[in-house]
């Protein structure tokens, strides 16, 4: 942007009178749910952010006053100063990525891979303004978006946070949404208090990481970062985004949170950018010879705003030892600063007064109004692609008697994916989403309102025999490195909704197949089972746009089209990734851009049902780690009588009686699985839908070998195993210090005690007699470990 000299002067005369702590306090960013109002009067930092699961009263279904309120308090908090220092507003950011998604009653558009379908710019332009409205409301004027990645690898658990593996689609969004989100430069509106602040992320390469996996490494040419990665980040930077997000991947082997070659002098210098660089949640303390607590590197590197969302503290007296020890240069520190009051002065905060005072502070009839919701709901239609209508089953007469049957079908949260409402998506309730219309919901409006009946099972159970079946199913609720997979295979290891699929089908029953994902995904099965097959993508709130599409006036003719072209390539089989346009093998099942429309009558014919990879990712001694289960194994609560019942969602509350499982941070947010165990004790288990062969796997790897942290000793028996086997290791475990992090193994098989069993199902099995409160963070057959367990003595 150009420069402001009128601006420059006050940033000039703001730095002449803040102290080196006032400084250091702009360049760190705390977690709302770490601090508290007060802390901001003592600290001064610069920013606050909401994360995932961090909300007013620590309750995800906070209402937006709440919300308001807590934004105010946080205001006040930063301007209340007597010392005659000068006054500088907190700027408060949130990940606002498919709408106002953190908070109850707000608009949730379809998440981006569903936009990407859409290609329309000027759409998703209206979608970001909106979103910025509702933002507005609630206090919050920035937000964490556009995510301008090139998803490479769709086995990475962020996939869908991408538009496209097409870099000039991304580009065209970037440039749309960041304008959304502030005005453009120059009108009267640029940053006023209708818009709010963007954020370009992540800057640079993180959707090419090698294997799909998330934090990973991008091994490409300085080129093809540029051409495919950048061209997102250019476009954003060309229509004004005031802030940038460091990446936690790596290019050729060498963190982005330290890499000063593209954060300075690429970003900073070349590029022209003026803003200021956010890093992301402790990415800092991935860089080499850091830690979450303390990294000069990534500061000099070019990060200037630290996120360190429950490590401020530490990091704020450290970067203020590090300033007065040289190793950050005051200059350096002044460069920053002057970033940040940059956006700030930008933005007009100095004299916005308190978010409930501004221009839509409290209008909280913006959350899910008439107007967005209409707008979400044309995305929604707009984002379906058909892949599949044979014989012309659709559209579907809405006059007739229609089952909707699958998981997804009623459930508001499984549509809407990740980063709703909590940061996985998962734990909510029907109730959570008043402004809200499930699938199934829409469907039954449009056929009552034609005539026609429409049922809905889940199970696919009917009591009069339908002229059609709607199926929807689909990937569960999942968020960043949660939703890394092995391969693209989808429900190899438990196919139930193929199997629902088929006894549909078998029955003569018309099946209209709508298929919930965040990617891609190898369905050839589903797709033979089904007579008509839609993927649907993660659509969010207005459930009742998929009915729009797919229900025919009542004469035949389609009340709306097929608009929707995949963004992303479909693959032929479950190992067909990385798969992209323009590679020399590129041999997809429905390449870029591929979707019917009405009018199109070419049947699909029968598919290869072989996937091309094993449907049993755990036979690799892998069983749980990075916060999620390998392929094929769930968890199981079971009560001190034995009753047991699937874990279907986290915190687990009061499944079975005795034993709670909920989620909680190892090395990463939520990569560990926390369990409290009552008084009456419980268990839990780790089971596999097939037989693993453990004589194999344990041949080289003779140990379980469990990292835990124990915040409260067992009381009594602690029994681990595998299999038949379990041992107490309650003693062990009392030795341990409290909350520290720790490898225990335990040998797979004692001959003495339990018999060798080959295949096994229960492939972890933890007990307890009595109350204890431990954490597990890894789990899989290995052989070293910091405490070894013998086997003990034959009876």
């Amino acid at each position: 942007m150009a420069a402001d000299a009128a601006l420059e002067a006050r940033i000039d005369s703001l730095l002449q009178r803040m102290s080196l702590e006032d400084k250091v306090g702009q360049v760190v960013q705390g977690d709302l749910d770490s601090l508290s109002p007060a802390d901001l009067q003592l600290y001064r930092l610069g920013s606050v952010l909401a994360g995932g699961n961090s909300e007013p009263g620590k309750r995800y279904n906070a209402s937006a006053k709440e919300w308001l309120d807590l934004a105010d308090a946080l205001y006040q908090a930063s301007v209340n100063r007597n010392d005659g220092g000068p006054v500088i507003p907190v700027l408060l950011g949130i990940d606002a990525v498919h709408g106002h998604n953190n908070v109850v009653g707000a608009t949730l558009f379809p998440h981006n891979i569903g936009l990407g379908a859409i290609n329309d710019a000027e759409l998703v332009g209206r979608i970001a303004a909106a979103t910025a409205e509702e933002l507005r409301s609630t206090g919050f004027e920035w937000t964490f978006a556009p995510t301008v990645t090139v998803p490479r690898d769709d086995r990475w658990g962020r996939t869908y946070e991408g538009y496209s593996e097409d870099g000039a689609l991304v580009a065209r969004y970037a440039t749309a949404v960041v304008q959304g989100l502030q005005g453009s430069i120059g009108d009267d509106g640029f940053l006023d208090q209708k818009h709010v602040i963007a954020s370009s992320k992540h800057f640079i390469g993180d959707g090419g990481t090698f294997e799909g996996h998330d934090k990973g490494d991008t091994r490409v040419s300085e080129a093809e970062l540029r051409d495919i990665h950048g061209a997102g980040h250019i476009a954003a930077l060309q229509a004004g985004t005031q802030t940038v997000m460091a990446s936690f991947s790596s290019w050729n082997g060498q963190k982005m949170h330290g890499n000063y070659s593209l954060l300075t002098e690429v970003l900073k210098q070349r590029l022209g950018f003026d803003g200021f660089v956010v890093g992301d949640w402790n990415g800092h303390g991935e860089v080499k010879g850091c830690s979450n607590q303390s990294c000069a590197a990534s500061f000099n590197a070019g990060v200037d705003m630290f996120m360190a969302p429950d490590s401020w503290r530490d990091v704020y007296d450290n970067t203020l030892s590090q300033v007065r020890s040289g190793a950050i240069a005051i200059a350096r520190l002044d460069d920053a600063v002057r970033r940040i009051l940059r956006v700030k002065l930008r933005l007009g905060l100095f004299e916005a007064g308190a978010p409930s005072s501004r221009a839509l502070g409290g209008k909280f009839d913006l959350l899910g109004s008439d107007k967005n919701r209409a707008l979400a709901r044309e995305a929604v239609r707009r984002s379906l692609v058909l892949l599949k209508n044979n014989g012309g089953l659709l559209p579907v007469s809405p006059r007739q008697r229609v089952l909707v049957a699958g998981d997804g079908a009623d459930n508001i949260g499984k549509q809407s994916g990740g980063w709703t409402l909590t940061w996985q998506g998962t734990g909510t309730k029907t109730e959570d989403f008043p402004n809200a219309e499930s699938i199934w919901q829409g469907i039954r409006s449009a056929v009552k309102a034609a005539g026609g009946e429409a049922e809905l099972s889940v199970e696919g159970r009917y009591e009069q025999r339908p002229d059609v079946a709607v199926v929807v199913f689909g990937e569960d609720p999942y968020a960043e490195f949660i939703g890394d997979v092995p391969h693209l295979g989808y429900q190899l290891d438990a196919p139930k909704d193929l199997q629902l699929l088929r006894s549909l089908k078998s029955a003569g029953i018309p099946v209209v197949a709508v298929f919930l994902s965040g990617r891609p995904m190898w369905v050839n099965p589903h797709l033979n089972a089904s007579n008509a097959f839609v993927a649907a993508w993660l659509p969010g709130s207005e459930g009742g746009g998929i009915a729009d599409v797919l229900f025919s006036d009542g004469d035949g003719k389609p009340r709306y089209a097929f608009e929707g072209r995949l963004p992303f390539s479909w693959p032929r089989s479950a190992a067909q990734s990385p798969l992209n346009a323009g590679q020399d093998d590129y041999d997809p099942l429905f390449p870029l851009g591929f979707g019917l429309s009405y009018g199109q009558t070419a049947d699909l014919p029968e598919l290869s049902e072989l996937p091309g990879v094993s449907a049993a990712a755990s036979q690799s001694g892998l069983f749980f780690a990075r916060g999620a289960e390998a392929d094929g194994l769930r968890w199981w609560l079971a009560n001190s009588e034995g009753e047991s019942l699937a874990v279907a969602q986290l915190p687990s509350l009061d499944l079975v009686a005795g034993v709670r499982m909920l989620a909680t941070d190892h090395t990463a947010q939520e990569d560990a699985r926390r369990f409290v165990f009552r008084s009456q004790g419980g268990s839990a288990e780790l089971r596999s839908t097939t037989a693993i062969a453990l004589s194999a796997l344990s041949k080289e790897s003779p140990f379980l070998v469990v990292t835990l942290k124990v915040s409260e000793a067992p009381q009594g028996a602690l029994r681990v195993g595998i299999g038949q086997q379990t041992i107490d290791i309650s003693a062990e475990l009392r030795g341990f210090k409290p909350n520290e992090w720790l490898s225990i193994a335990v040998p797979v098989h004692c001959p003495a005690t339990a018999p060798i069993v080959d295949d096994v199902t229960t492939v972890f099995h933890i007990q307890s007699s009595g109350a204890t409160d431990l954490a597990l963070s890894r789990i899989a057959l290995g052989v070293g470990a910091d405490r070894v367990v013998k086997c003990p003595s034959a009876p």
